[in-house]
């Protein structure tokens, strides 16, 4: 992993059963210069157990806010800002990784790109049961129950695009260096509800002079499916996104700046 230090951010909403797996799931990745950061949109105390339980085994961090509506730009720029790696691994909370996950980020991360993996997911009614190690992914792909299953495959090499493409941006399995996400103010809090803050920060990257690195075959993560949040806000998040575009905004209006390095807020341990 030469002397890159990772960030892993993992941003959760009250879905304490998938965090666990992801943690579990990190456990093994973890090293002296990795740690992990739970971008917390405002959970109950059975997530901050959760946390409690595994700070214990690797470098572990809660970073908390609380719950007025999906705000899912904020507790990021918030967890950013607590973070201390010089590359920055974006994974949700209910994204289980592969083991070779942090070290595959580690070894894509290039000067003037950002990387974004891709994801397989896994159907509800096998969560529960699902693990990353030892899960018999087979089994899983020919009972219907795991889709997108060509992009849970290691290949002997990893498949890459450069471009700046609109398609297939995505918030987890995504690494940015440090520098370019303070470079774009990181993300941009006037996105609140579901949708599209993602694909602002990378057009913001693009903007700022960077490709996409779209990666196959490496980075692997399986997304444990769960009904689908409002998105009551897509309209009008679109209608941001489409006037950052426009005018080739680089920096984020209400952004990462507002943080201090070592802002956070915890949550409380008891209520």
């Amino acid at each position: 992993m030469g002397e890159i230090k990772i960030s892993v951010i993992l941003n959760t909403y009250e879905n304490p059963l998938a965090l666990q797996k992801v943690l579990r799931a990190l456990e093994g990745q973890m090293h002296q210069r990795a740690e992990v950061i739970v971008a917390d949109d405002g959970s109950g105390q059975e997530t901050a157990e959760v946390v409690r339980a595994f700070s214990t085994i690797i470098s572990v961090q809660h970073c908390w806010q609380e719950h007025h509506g999906f705000r899912r730009a904020s507790i990021l720029n918030n967890a950013i800002a607590r973070s201390g790696g010089d590359y920055i691994v974006f994974l949700d909370g209910d994204s289980v990784p592969a083991k070779e996950f942090v070290a595959d980020h580690a070894s894509l991360a290039e000067a003037g790109c950002w990387v974004q993996g891709r994801r397989a997911f896994v159907d509800e009614t096998a969560v529960c049961d699902f693990q990353a190690v030892g899960w018999n992914l087979a089994r899983l792909f020919v009972s219907g129950k795991l889709k997108g299953g060509l992009k849970a495959v290691r290949w002997p090499r990893a498949l890459i695009q450069y471009d700046q493409g609109q398609k297939g941006i995505l918030g987890c399995n995504l690494g940015i260096w440090r520098r370019d996400l303070q470079a774009v103010n990181g993300y941009d809090e006037t996105f609140t509800g579901w949708g599209r803050e993602d694909a602002d920060l990378g057009n913001r990257l693009y903007h700022l002079g960077l490709r996409r690195k779209l990666v196959h075959g490496r980075a692997i993560i399986f997304h444990l499916n769960h009904p689908l949040v409002p998105r009551d806000r897509l309209g009008d998040n679109q209608a941001l996104l489409d006037q950052t575009i426009a005018e080739r905004r680089v920096r984020a209006k209400k952004g990462l700046d507002q943080y201090p390095c070592d802002h956070s807020e915890r949550m409380p341990m008891s209520k």
